[in-house]
């Protein structure tokens, strides 16, 4: 599959059309499956307790898997969620970064379907995993 944006891009990308949260997010890789992403967890991201919130872990996965659509799409500002099914399996460790690894299952012309995992960063089982569903707009 081919790569209309690279790590720069979707970096620069979010930047410009996204500052309000690039801030928290740092683009890993574009990978054959999809791309990774990280949360640079800081205390607003928290619950009661320490570990990372529910809101911070969906927010994790649908701008993973929103980068992951866009780097074989190009730059579609307005391609938006329409489901998402979210799985909590662990308390992410305190005091670590969280990543998603996305996997694009289905890239068609109006759809795109993907899993992403949540892993805490230094441990191998997931904490979370999104299945999510984008609507995108079509060519104009």
């Amino acid at each position: 599959m081919s790569h209309a944006m690279d790590v720069e891009a979707l970096t620069a990308f979010l930047a410009r059309d996204f500052g309000q949260v690039a801030e928290d997010f740092r683009v890993e890789a574009v990978t054959a499956e999809g791309l990774r992403l990280r949360l640079k967890v800081q205390e607003r991201h928290l619950r009661p307790g320490g570990t990372v919130s529910g809101p911070a872990m969906f927010g994790l996965a649908d701008v993973a898997v929103y980068l992951a659509i866009l780097s074989r799409i190009g730059p579609v500002a307005l391609a938006v969620t329409t489901g998402c099914a979210m799985d909590f399996m662990r308390k992410p460790a305190a005091g670590r970064d969280l990543y998603a690894e996305v996997r694009l299952l289905k890239l068609g012309r109006s759809l795109a379907v993907a899993d992403a995992l949540i892993f805490s960063e230094g441990v191998t089982e997931p904490v979370a995993r999104a299945n999510m569903t984008y609507s995108i707009p079509p060519a104009r």
